[in-house]
This record gives C-alpha cells, sequence and structure tokens, in this order.
C-alpha cells in the first residue's frame, strides 16, 4: 500500500547535469554499475559508523552487504545495500539538488579521531545520475537507519520526480533501472560480474550477483603492512599483474601530504617488450576510495614506467571524473609526481642495499630509465642517480654508477667523461681513451646506441658536467709534469713544428672533400689519428644513428656534415706521411685518404667499402713490390 505521494521539479542545475552526464560526461556506459555500488558501499560504510554509537539501530541484524539482481525478462536491474538509507527529505535533498553531499555532510559531524578511520566515505550525488544513461526509467527505494517510514523516489530524468510513502521497506537504499532498449545486456549477468570485476573488485563489503560473491580479492594496499604477509602480497601481485611468477621488488607506501594515496607497485621479474612482443600498456590501476577510475592508466604514471603493476588509490580524487579529465587534472599531475619520486627512491635505498640484485632489475629494466632520462627532464635528478654503465676501471660486465665515478675523481678532475662503442674492447682498443689511460681518468664506456643520448640529456651529475670523450673541444688540462716531459722529448720522437705546419696545410688540401679541418691532437698518445666532429654537442654515436638513417633510406654513406681529422705527429705513420708528400704526393694520398677512413672505421662511422678494399690493395701493391 503506498500513499501520500508528491512530484518535485529537479533544481536547475541538477537538469543541466543530467544531460552533461547522460551525453558526454563518461566515456563508458559501464560505469553506472561501478558509480551505483560505489554509493552503496558509501551508505554501508555510514552506516558502521553511525551503528558503532547507537543503542539499538534498525534492523541491527541485517548483514552489510550489497546485492544485486537482474530480470531479463522485464530488462531490469536493481542494486541494494543495507545501509544506512534515506528518510523522505534525504531523498529530495540528495536527489534532486546537486552540490550537495550527504556524505559531506555527514563527515563534517565526524571528530578527529573517527575520521582517520573513515576509509571510504565518498560523494553521494553526481554518480547517481549515471544510472541515466542507461535507464529509462529509475526508482529508488529507501528506509533511513532511524526507522522512519521508507519511501520510493521515482524519475526517467526529464524534468521531474516524485515521492511516495512505501511500507514494509527495510533499513537501507534500492535502486531498481528499467532499462533502455540498446542497454538491456546490462540485464545479463556474465556481463554485470565482468563490469564489477573490473572496476568494485576491492569493494570493502560483500557484493553479491544473484546470490553469489562476486568481489573475494581483498584490497589489501589499504591495510597496515605490518598485517600484511608475503603470500598475500605475492597472490594481490599475480591478481593485479596477471601474473605467474613472484615480483622482483615491491614497494607499498602511503601519504597524507600533499594528497592522501595509498599506492603498491610491483616490478615484475620479466620484460616482455625484449621477447618481441611489442610495446607494454601500463600496468597501474588508478583507484578512488577503493573503485577503479582508470584501468591501466596512462595518466598517473610516466610512460617509461609502464613496465609497474599494482594500484595507486587517493582519496582527493573525484570518483566521477571522466579519462579525458584524467589527462589534464592538476590532482593527477600532483599525484604522478608524487608516486613516481617515491618510486625512484625507493630503488635508489634497494641499490645501496643490494647491488647485485638492483643489477639484475638493472639489465632487465634500465632500457626504461633510460628512456625517461632522455624524454622527462622533471626527474632527471633521482634518474640519474639510477643509471649503470661499465667504466674502465669496473670489471667487464658490472656495470657501476655515475656516484662511484665521482667519489674516485681526482679533486683536480672536472668533468665526468664517457665514450660509445659496440663493445668494451673495441672502446679499449681506440684511440680516443689513449689519453685518459695515460692520465688514469676513469671514462665511462657506453655501449648501447641510446646510451650517448641519455648522458647528453642529463648533461650534468652531482654538479659535473659529463663529456663524450670525442668531442672536437675536449680539452684535459696537462699536469706541470706532462708539460715538463712533453718539453724534454727528443728531436726524433715527433715531426718539428715547420713539418708538422707543412702537413697540416697539405693534408687540408687533400682531404678538403672528406674533412672540415686537420688538427694537431693533443690526447693521441699512439694511434696515427682520429675522427671528432666538429659539433661539441654531436658524438660519435649520434653521428652513427642518423648516418644508419642515411644508409636506410638510400641516400648513401656521406653525412651533411664534415669532421675534423686529428694528427699524432709523434706517431711513425704520421711522421713518414710528411716524408712522404714531398717524394710521392700521389701515393701519400691515397695513404691519407686510408688513415681517414681508418679513423672514420674507429669511430664507427661508414665509409665505402668498395672505394677502401679497392685503395687499400693499391697501397699493398705497392708496399709489397717495394
Amino acid at each position: 500500500m503506498t500513499t501520500k505521494t508528491t512530484t518535485h521539479e529537479f533544481q536547475a542545475e541538477t537538469k543541466k547535469l543530467l544531460d552533461i552526464v547522460i551525453n558526454s560526461l563518461y566515456t563508458e556506459r559501464d560505469v553506472f554499475i561501478r558509480e551505483l555500488i560505489s554509493n552503496a558501499s558509501d551508505a554501508l560504510e555510514k552506516y558502521r559508523h553511525e551503528s558503532l554509537t547507537a543503542d539499538e539501530p534498525f534492523d541491527g541484524h541485517v548483514p552489510l552487504e550489497i546485492t544485486i539482481a537482474l530480470d531479463e525478462k522485464e530488462h531490469t536491474i536493481t542494486i541494494a545495500d543495507t545501509g544506512i538509507g534515506m528518510n523522505r527529505s534525504e531523498l529530495e535533498h540528495n536527489l534532486g539538488t546537486i552540490a550537495h553531499s550527504g556524505s559531506n555532510t555527514f563527515l563534517t559531524h565526524l571528530a578527529e579521531a573517527a575520521k582517520k578511520d573513515v576509509s571510504l566515505i565518498g560523494q553521494f550525488g553526481v554518480g547517481f545520475y549515471a544510472a541515466f544513461m542507461a535507464g529509462k526509467k529509475v526508482r529508488v527505494q529507501s528506509r533511513s537507519w532511524d526507522g522512519s517510514e521508507g519511501h520510493e523516489w521515482v524519475s526517467d530524468g526529464s524534468g521531474t520526480f516524485s515521492i511516495t510513502e512505501m511500507e514494509g521497506l527495510r533499513r537501507g537504499t534500492k535502486i531498481i533501472i528499467d532499462l533502455k532498449e540498446d542497454a538491456h545486456d546490462y540485464a545479463q549477468k556474465w556481463m554485470v560480474e565482468s563490469i564489477i570485476k573490473r572496476y568494485s573488485s576491492f569493494v570493502p563489503f560483500p557484493i553479491k550477483l544473484e546470490g553469489e560473491t562476486v568481489n573475494t580479492v581483498q584490497a589489501i594496499w589499504t591495510r597496515n603492512r605490518s598485517d600484511i604477509t608475503e603470500e598475500e602480497y605475492t597472490e594481490f601481485y599475480k591478481f593485479v599483474g596477471n601474473a605467474s611468477d613472484e615480483p622482483a621488488y615491491r614497494l607499498h607506501f602511503s601519504a597524507d601530504a600533499p594528497l592522501m594515496i595509498n599506492a603498491l607497485l610491483f616490478v615484475p621479474k620479466e620484460n616482455f617488450e625484449m621477447f618481441g612482443f611489442g610495446k607494454m600498456d601500463p600496468g597501474v590501476n588508478l583507484y578512488c576510495q577503493r573503485i577503479l577510475i582508470d584501468q591501466h592508466s596512462k595518466n598517473i604514471l610516466p610512460e617509461w614506467l609502464r613496465f609497474l603493476k599494482g594500484v595507486v588509490d587517493s582519496e582527493d580524487m573525484p570518483l566521477n571524473i571522466s579519462r579525458q579529465a584524467l589527462q589534464d587534472n592538476a590532482l593527477v599531475s600532483k599525484l604522478r609526481k608524487v608516486v613516481t619520486k617515491r618510486f625512484l627512491k625507493y630503488l635508489d635505498e634497494e641499490a645501496k642495499k643490494d647491488e647485485e640484485k638492483y643489477l639484475e632489475f638493472w639489465k632487465t629494466f634500465g632500457i626504461f630509465l633510460k628512456e625517461g632520462a632522455t624524454s622527462d627532464y622533471e626527474f632527471q635528478k633521482e634518474l640519474g642517480k639510477l643509471l649503470r654503465f661499465e667504466s674502465s676501471k669496473s670489471e667487464a660486465g658490472k656495470p657501476v654508477s655515475l656516484a662511484d665515478y665521482v667519489l674516485r675523481m681526482s679533486p683536480e678532475q672536472e668533468a665526468i667523461y664517457y665514450i660509445n662503442g659496440p663493445s668494451r674492447v673495441a672502446i679499449e682498443a681506440g684511440p680516443y681513451v689513449e689519453m685518459f689511460k695515460k692520465k688514469g681518468i676513469e671514462i665511462i664506456y657506453t655501449l648501447e646506441p641510446i646510451d650517448d643520448f641519455v648522458l647528453s640529456h642529463l648533461g650534468e651529475f652531482d654538479g659535473k658536467k659529463l663529456v663524450s670523450a670525442d668531442r672536437a673541444d675536449l680539452d684535459i688540462p696537462q699536469t706541470e709534469e706532462e708539460k715538463s716531459e712533453e718539453a724534454g722529448d727528443a728531436a726524433d720522437q715527433k715531426l718539428d713544428a715547420d713539418s708538422t705546419e707543412t702537413l697540416v696545410s697539405w693534408l687540408k688540401e687533400t682531404l678538403k672533400d672528406q674533412v672540415k679541418d686537420v688538427i694537431v691532437s693533443k690526447r693521441l698518445v699512439d694511434s696515427p689519428a682520429m675522427i671528432v666532429n666538429p659539433d661539441g654537442y654531436m658524438t660519435s654515436t649520434m653521428e652513427r644513428v642518423l648516418a644508419a638513417s642515411r644508409v636506410e633510406k638510400g641516400l648513401g654513406f656521406g653525412g651533411d656534415s664534415k669532421k675534423n681529422l686529428e694528427i699524432n705527429p709523434k706517431n711513425a705513420i704520421i711522421k713518414r706521411l710528411a716524408a712522404l708528400q714531398k717524394t710521392d704526393s700521389a701515393f701519400a694520398a691515397d695513404v691519407a685518404l686510408q688513415i681517414y677512413d681508418n679513423a672514420m672505421i674507429q669511430a664507427g662511422l661508414v665509409v665505402d667499402p668498395l672505394v677502401m678494399v679497392e685503395r687499400n690493395y693499391k697501397i699493398l701493391n705497392r708496399a709489397l713490390g717495394e
């Protein structure tokens, strides 16, 4: 028996909001179930807290749960909770007025101590109207926990709603949705179950769909770390990461400022991008009070941390935010910064605790951190601490940190030096490290093409500039002892000044089509010559990448810019070349071109092999003929 029906106009703002919610706020229709479950969970949470101080709460024996019933014939979905419920006034106010939240009003009356215990108090209001995305008519039957008579709220979302007194209701709220013709799938169990498992798996109250509890996994990120076992962490990782193994690293942390955050992040053991499976999707989900906002979120962490698995939950995020709004939301930006910095700090701490374990991580996932160092200026300082490279003072195959390098630097050394090559052996056999060996200066070996880009983007570390050893403008100051040794060199150990000047002039003319300049080297010790790029910011590695790109595009071997050739006047070949160019300039020109090609090859740059081989045979024939 129903009595006393009243009809009301929606508030003007509510009419506008209904249109926004139905047509543009949410990008996926499925979220209406998420929103209604979230509201039901809020109501249960509020009842749980209120009942702690109540003498005899109405229907106190009824279990706290959410039930969902489906009727495929009548095309309805019913979502019910046994929470705090609403009386007539609250139905009218909460469901007819926007920007007023029953939960927010409730929170203002809680003592500070109680606030700390409330883990899920949401905003009842905007989310409710998502029901009209799928429903042509929505009925809300509710009875307050204070025992007052129950009522039914009914609306088709067009502009008015009615409230009718209804007898026989139990405590809580039941929402009955008559589905639109194009939304009949929401009365099917498989559909609703998949939505619950996607968005609402971690709601802290049982969700029973057709009598079966659907949410069986706990939101362990909200629990105290000391209360969680290793087995629980591992099982949760397997669930959230769709994995079968154990994680390599785990970070579980909470923060109160600048945002309320609970995060549980896992590093897998395998990098599937290395196996050719293509670029991974982000593996961290964004939650608001245990309710999924953004699955595999591209917004909550930088793209270069896409290998992480886990959850980030923030009570400060609005539950009804759309995915488009996530991209530009200031709160999301702040959340990204806090979580990213905390994870990078954690990695640094773990590396100091167990360097061997960290090197295993670096071997598997270091490429992602390098990607971050080249693309994300905001976190470069933190990433710099995590980079690892081999060096002239490290064991083969065992990278070291930039911090370790700095600790070993002599007081007068002003820069951190690095050089790229295809292998450690190739680097150590090349001309670029000769002066560093002689002076005992450590040099970092960058063995991957991306490494030079990483260090050039990083620019400096701990106040020390990062400098490529193949830069043309490289200047390593001589010690007084070295100056004295050079001054005391015997005349036959190097070309005299006049002969050197004559050779340099001749080489400039002979190699004018190949080189920009010929310079007497201050850093070569044994090798006859080497190639350097006159652009101080362009390393040989960068040049190799550009050259390879030219070949791939069919543009030939050469680049657009000429290099500098540095010669060593103490080298026997250079001294003999100086004499040869005076007696046989044609043959000397072939030798000069071969020296240039050899230097290009040592720099890892591309030369025309056919021309070089033909010239090489010519030189060999001359040598054997004599």
